[in-house]
């Protein structure tokens, strides 16, 4: 399994220091968890069940009318891989690691590649998937330049059937291997995956709305209503696709507590609106005291600041030896911090970075 932050218990462990003495900012949650309330029992005791009000919901909150509530959007990200035959899928990197991996894993032939990069080239594949806002770099594509992008590869299914199309004609014998129908198949159309586990402080900027033919949107309630615990998430996406993933899925993805509690949530306006404000100050005030120990951030967004070091891993052990967690990557060598989330907190990150950097 890919490392992920929130490994708490392991770094407790490691550094020999009681979890709960632990400041955990390696996940990029937000610290302002929706407040759970009390849970219907009938919530535990019967399977869960789909005419609850859970799809009205989301449908309202995100702005689109075919969704399919999953577990998680990692759940989406592990089964959509499995829906296509051999395919060329290209994913931004860095960026967050399930992505490729799952391709990977279901035998597709991926390529890792800068946001930049795959502007150019996104014609070449058959799938594409970018994280707006990127998690780790904070790096953020219009949705103006989403669209363009899965326009370029639509474009290029056509040419390539209009260049079989020629091809037959000289040898008649390969025209029954066309397509008979007027576009590809939901599994041989290409697709554009786009994660946007934590856009939800920018709600005008998703892309749920213009979910379409082969233009997937992953949505999750774990960053923005620190209900990571909850395990639920939604995809948005056109109707065969959502029916042949709900299929590999099966029945009762997401539990009954879950439904009943991630419904509330997100009809929960006023919450919402205080917990954006929130991330967006906290946000800046993180990247203030960061750059006044010299570690100026590279990228950003409203859950997390994103530091690019030669001795980051160093700078990680250092804050671990004060139990300070933060998450460390590779290529390019990179941390990334999440909110402290209040001023104590905010107060003891200051302090550590402190002697961090001595």
């Amino acid at each position: 399994m890919l490392e992920h932050g929130g490994r708490l218990g392991r770094a407790a462990a490691r550094y020999g220091i009681a979890r709960e003495r632990w400041l955990d900012l390696s996940t990029g949650i937000s610290p302002y968890g929706w407040p759970v309330p009390e849970i219907s029992p009938s919530a535990w005791h019967r399977l869960p069940e789909d005419d609850d009000d859970l799809m009205e919901a989301a449908q309202s909150y995100y702005g689109g009318e075919h969704l399919l509530p999953v577990a998680g959007s990692q759940a989406a990200i592990a089964a959509l891989p499995r829906l296509r035959g051999p395919s060329r899928v290209a994913v931004i990197a860095p960026s967050y690691a399930e992505h490729a991996h799952a391709w990977r894993r279901a035998g597709h032939d991926v390529t890792t590649l800068p946001l930049a990069e795959l502007r150019e080239r996104g014609a070449e594949f058959d799938v594409a998937v970018l994280i707006r806002p990127n998690n780790p770099t904070g790096e953020f594509l219009s949705r103006e330049d989403v669209l363009t992008l899965q326009d370029a590869l639509w474009e290029a299914v056509w040419e390539a059937r209009l260049r079989a199309k020629g091809a037959c004609r000289e040898h008649p014998s390969r025209a029954s291997a066309l397509p008979t129908r007027a576009a590809p198949s939901f599994a041989t159309a290409p697709w554009l995956i786009v994660d946007e586990a934590f856009i939800d402080t920018r709600p005008g900027d998703s892309l749920v709305a213009d979910a379409r033919e082969g233009l997937i949107v992953l949505r999750s309630v774990g960053k923005f209503f620190g209900l990571a615990g909850a395990r639920a998430g939604f995809v948005a996406a056109c109707p065969t696709i959502l029916d042949a993933l709900a299929e590999e899925l099966g029945p009762w993805t997401l539990s009954g507590p879950t439904r009943h509690v991630v419904a509330r949530a997100l009809r929960d306006h006023v919450w919402q609106a205080s917990a954006r404000e929130s991330l967006r100050r906290d946000s800046a005030r993180l990247a203030a005291v960061l750059a006044s120990h010299g570690l100026s951030p590279d990228g950003d967004c409203e859950f997390f600041q994103y530091v690019v070091r030669d001795d980051a891993a160093a700078i990680a052990d250092a804050l671990a030896r004060q139990a300070v967690l933060v998450r460390v990557f590779d290529d390019p060598s990179a941390l990334r911090f999440g909110l402290p989330g209040d001023g104590a907190t905010f107060d003891r990150l200051d302090r550590a970075l402190r002697e961090a950097m001595a």
